[in-house]
């Protein structure tokens, strides 16, 4: 374990003299910074930097490196696995400042941005051109575009468009040592060394600080249509997203709720608009999208067809632009929603999409034979479900002893069936104990080797993905 000079005086005193009025150490802020949307974890960091410039952050990270103190990255904090917790407190430093979009290129299809644009905000910029940026986590009217590149964000699109790693050209960074370079270059195709642009994406800010970043862009659709469908088993639910695309058909979304998802997301949104009967299990939420109104028609014929072998309620088309919204916005709320119960504990599985359905399986089975209550949803057409798990009125003794235990066999199986750990919230903090179920030794330990390389002080975002 590294150990880590404690700020003095003479820290603060130079990154107030670097940063001006950007630099705070009151409660009220350093409050702030410690925590992100990781259950209730707090971790308050001795000072919040806010820089405007990348050599205010090179100047930043050479002055911790040579003086050995933490920096723990900081973006909209929104994120699920205590990735910008500053667990070793020392430096939060926040990329909120870096709020500008730099560059729309309409000819190549591209856009320059700064991390701390909400990824929203890039999105509807770009629409106005008529171009499209997909990845759209469910938090994407507040979380920053570089928070999504260091998580590898996805969301509801990627099932048809990819994640985040499918748009990322190029980035600029600044080093632990506080060098400034480039990761590669604003092309499509590169086979030029190594891809450290990639190596970065997904890597929760543990090996370099983004402060630029190319996105490619595609057109946008422009039309869509939106189905609800309701099944009287939630397994069912699942065996029919592996059909959809054995019929030859890519929705643009097809997201699971399970019954307590969307029941529990009514309530916190005040939203009753969707008849939810005693003997519904799950829904499926598809959406098709694309340029030509009369073939998304024929792919929703041909989706029905699929869905006709399966045992379902009435299918709900929606009808306009603001049923649609609606739709949309209860799938989105379900994580508020299920925090908004109880304490909780969220697992972000993913496995091959054909193996759903036996992926839902496990989570019930061990989920019963521990005595725990579950409440899945997510991104079925990627095969990623998100567990969550319910303390309730469970014992402090079980919640901390019993659901380990419980994490680890589900982990296992989902290995098994060919999936990993973390689909698309990272490893972070709070899944690192686990990281030995996804990879045997010599895998951690080229990470760990790749780490050093990068931060050998290991001042940038220490303790998380692996100790």
């Amino acid at each position: 374990m590294t150990n880590f000079r404690t700020i003095q005086t003479t820290d603060i005193d130079f990154f107030k003299s670097l940063l001006n009025n950007n630099c705070y150490t009151d409660e009220s802020n350093r409050k702030e910074y410690g925590h992100d949307e990781t259950e209730d974890l707090l971790f308050t960091p001795d000072v919040v930097l806010k820089p405007t410039t990348t050599a205010e952050i090179s100047a930043i990270l050479k002055y911790c490196n040579e003086n050995n103190i933490p920096v723990t990255p900081s973006g909209a904090r929104t994120g699920l696995s205590g990735g910008a917790l500053p667990i070793h407190k020392g430096v939060a430093l926040s990329m909120e400042k870096f709020n500008r979009i730099l560059q729309i290129d309409e000819k190549n299809h591209q856009v320059i941005t700064e991390p701390g644009v909400i990824t929203q905000v890039l999105q509807d910029t770009v629409r106005e051109k008529g171009l499209f940026y997909p990845p759209d986590p469910a938090s994407k009217g507040s979380c920053f575009i570089g928070g999504n590149v260091s998580e590898n964000s996805g969301g509801p699109k990627a099932v048809k468009y990819g994640v985040t790693k499918d748009y990322v050209l190029n980035l600029e960074v600044v080093l632990p040592n506080g060098e400034i370079i480039w990761t590669g270059a604003n092309v499509l195709k590169n086979a030029t060394g190594y891809n450290l642009t990639q190596l970065i994406v997904g890597s929760e800010g543990t090996l370099a600080v983004i402060t630029k970043i190319v996105l490619r862009l595609i057109p946008h659709p422009t039309q869509d249509l939106l189905m609800l469908v309701p099944f009287f088993s939630a397994e069912k639910a699942c065996e029919a997203v592996a059909a959809i695309f054995r019929a030859g058909i890519t929705p643009s979304g097809l997201e699971f709720m399970e019954r307590d998802a969307l029941t529990w997301t009514q309530a916190f949104a005040n939203d009753y608009s969707i008849h939810v009967a005693e003997n519904h299990q799950a829904h499926l939420l598809i959406e098709v999208d694309g340029f030509d109104a009369d073939q998304l028609m024929a792919e929703c014929e041909k989706i029905m067809d699929v869905l006709s072998q399966f045992e379902t309620d009435e299918i709900l088309f929606a009808e306009s632009e603001a049923q649609k919204t609606s739709l949309w916005s209860l799938r989105r709320k379900v994580g508020e929603a299920v925090k908004s119960q109880s304490i909780y504990k969220e697992e972000d599985t993913v496995v091959p999409r054909f193996e759903l359905p036996e992926l839902l399986r496990h989570v019930k089975s061990i989920c019963k034979k521990y005595g725990l209550h579950s409440v899945c949803y997510g991104h079925a057409g990627d095969g990623n479900l998100h567990v969550n798990i319910i303390k309730g009125d469970l014992t402090d003794d079980k919640w901390e002893n019993d659901l380990p235990v419980a994490i680890r066999e589900l982990f296992t199986e989902v290995v098994k069936l060919g999936g990993t750990i973390s689909g698309e919230h990272g490893i972070g903090l709070v899944q690192q104990s686990y990281m030995d179920i996804a990879f045997p030794e010599v895998t951690l330990n080229l990470m760990r080797h790749i780490k050093k390389v990068f931060d050998p002080n290991n001042i940038l975002n220490p303790g998380k993905i692996f100790n």
